[in-house]
């Protein structure tokens, strides 16, 4: 008997510039969710999967979201995988978690560079003892993680010791910080003021 093979299964792909999602869920195992193109904000989602299962070049702000990340035999899952830098993504794109907690069984980076100046932003977010000790990979980025924006900021949990990441991991400056908040990074032009949920 022929052993199964784990490919693409999206749940969901996103291209649409000012797309809000509130209370969704997206669900999945690889590449669950395609964060493509444009601004996105996803507000108490839940998401679900084990490799790059949030994944695009979008400029993208997740607030008060579940990340359950569901486990692999013997091998780290990916919970982003960011393709700023690449000749389709937004120059000004990457992924900003506020607020969010990942949980889920076996163990999972917290992402991985699909381009070569991926950017993504863990901050005030909770991590259940799943993450892995170096937390990100450079992948696609390898040769260019001074490029690279990994970054976590505030984090607690279990998972959140940062003592044995990468030693390229950006450490943050506070002015850098709140070029990431949910005013600066994602309403910048006011867009979101309208909307029935708030941040």
């Amino acid at each position: 008997m022929q052993e199964a093979q784990i490919v693409q299964a999206v749940a969901a792909s996103v291209y649409g510039d000012n797309t809000t999602f509130y209370k969704c869920g997206f669900i999945g195992y690889q590449d669950t969710l395609f964060d493509s193109i444009g601004r996105h904000y996803y507000h108490d989602c839940y998401i679900q999967g084990e490799v790059d299962f949030i994944f695009g070049y979008a400029r993208s702000f997740y607030q008060k979201c579940t990340i359950n990340a569901t486990g692999r035999d013997n091998l780290p899952g990916y919970v982003t995988a960011h393709g700023r830098g690449q000749p389709e993504g937004d120059p000004n794109g990457g992924f900003v978690f506020n607020r969010c907690a990942i949980t889920g069984t076996g163990k999972v980076n917290l992402g991985r560079a699909w381009g070569p100046e991926a950017r993504v932003i863990f901050q005030n977010t909770y991590f259940g003892e799943l993450i892995t000790p170096q937390g990100w990979d450079a992948w696609n980025g390898q040769g260019h993680e001074d490029k690279l924006t990994f970054a976590e900021v505030n984090c607690t949990g279990p998972g959140s010791n940062t003592n044995d990441r990468v030693p390229w991991e950006k450490k943050l400056s506070i002015s850098e910080t709140n070029e990431y908040s949910y005013s600066s990074f994602i309403n910048y032009d006011g867009w979101l003021d309208n909307l029935p949920v708030t941040h």
